[in-house]
């Protein structure tokens, strides 16, 4: 295995007890622990040059604004992006909605096609049901194949020149199961509608280059990445991001202000109203150098090993169903399961008595859980701090709860 183990003393909060056990922390695809070099990142700023962006000529100023475009640089070369492609916002779902309400609320109308997968988190769902309503444009799912991935076989006769979007993930919070990027990207282009790529889930887990893949929008955040909450980024091509209107107006995203008009700042500015997230800019970009040295092809391997080692073990026990590829080469590191008759919330409550913290509930993917027929599901993920053993504690915990619940 691609042994990171020695990484987990960079993590300070692994080194806690939960419940008088050592903690194991299986839910990084909601939210991905820290590692001190972010942690120290963040209070240097705050300590040494904690000062508005852009708006100010004394020193304080330009170190901070130094940090903060720094940083933008760091994250767009992380995804072989140019800086001026990249806008800082508060997170995926805010990202998405940029696209949705700055795009699609100007060029949808009535009788146009959206259309997701029935795999989307609902961040990629909600936004293009609202625009569809305020436009008239109608939305359409793609389903799901035996596998649990996207199934693909009735996109031509989707496609039209009445599809204007085409959104996905780039890999389910769910399932794990990787989407079909190309296909999709490829059929949005062929009629000449935008795609936009929900990539929450895999710019943390795997080499991403926009201009390889050939979307139009990505959208990512950077708490599922070793950095911290309240930022992320959305990407777009510069002819798209040039003629998109802001969804927010204020500060710092201006040219000119008269009485009853305003011109707008270049992009990236244009999309970044008010004072932003400054220190978690910092910690965005500290985040990325450590992903960085450790390689994201090093992760990516490791964490297939981890979850090739978890589908095999969990596969031992009885009553158990999981929901997603058992192909690893199509998947990522969340595994979605349940036992037996036992709710989800249940399972989660038993685990975390053991020190286990996943996730349980509906995973913001409501339409995903009507259509596996299930409410909830409890789900386990990996990062690069995980281990095998942990995976074996969390084999045992299972087998507890088969025997709490009478199924042992």
């Amino acid at each position: 295995m691609s042994d990171l183990s020695a990484l987990r003393a960079d993590f300070p909060i692994l080194a806690r007890e939960v419940n008088g056990k050592p903690l194991v922390y299986l839910d990084s695809a909601a939210t991905t622990q820290k590692p001190q070099s972010v942690l120290d990142a963040m209070d240097s700023y705050y300590k040494h040059s904690n000062a508005n962006v852009h708006r100010g000529a004394h020193t304080l100023a330009a170190e901070a604004t130094e940090l903060y475009e720094s940083a933008r640089g760091k994250v767009a070369s992380f995804i072989g992006a140019s800086p001026d492609q990249l806008v800082f916002t508060r997170g995926t779902t805010t990202s998405l909605n940029f696209i949705a309400y700055g795009w699609g609320l100007n060029n949808l109308s009535r009788g146009d096609k959206i259309i997701v997968t029935i795999m989307e988190h609902h961040a990629n769902i909600v936004p293009w049901q609202l625009i569809a309503k305020y436009t008239g444009a109608e939305l359409v799912y793609l389903e799901l194949d035996d596998e649990f991935c996207v199934d693909t076989s009735e996109l031509e006769t989707l496609l039209d020149d009445r599809v204007k979007v085409v959104a996905f993930a780039g890999m389910s919070n769910v399932t794990g199961a990787l989407g079909p990027i190309e296909i999709l990207t490829q059929a949005a282009a062929s009629v000449g509608a935008i795609s936009v790529l929900d990539a929450a889930q895999l710019v943390p887990h795997a080499q991403v280059d926009v201009e390889a893949l050939g979307v139009d929008f990505m959208a990512f955040s950077a708490h599922k990445m070793l950095g911290p909450t309240g930022i992320g980024a959305l990407w777009g091509k510069a002819d798209l991001l040039a003629s998109m209107e802001p969804t927010e107006g204020g500060g710092e995203m201006i040219n000119v202000v008269e009485r009853h008009t305003s011109t707008w700042a270049p992009v990236p500015h244009k999309f970044e109203a008010g004072t932003p997230p400054i220190a978690e800019a910092v910690g965005f970009g500290a985040a990325v150098d450590y992903l960085a040295a450790v390689g994201m092809d090093t992760l990516r391997d490791h964490e297939r090993e981890l979850t090739t080692y978890a589908l095999e073990r969990l596969s031992e026990i009885p009553d158990l169903t999981i929901y997603g590829p058992k192909d690893v080469t199509k998947r990522g590191g969340a595994i979605s399961f349940q036992l037996g008759d036992i709710h989800a919330h249940d399972i989660a409550t038993i685990l975390d008595q053991d020190g286990i913290a996943v996730r349980a509930g509906h995973h913001c993917a409501r339409p995903l859980m009507k259509y596996f027929g299930v409410a909830a599901t409890a789900r386990a993920s990996f990062y690069l701090y995980n281990t095998t053993k942990e995976i074996d504690h969390l084999v045992a915990s299972l087998h507890t709860a088969r025997g709490l619940f009478g199924l042992a």
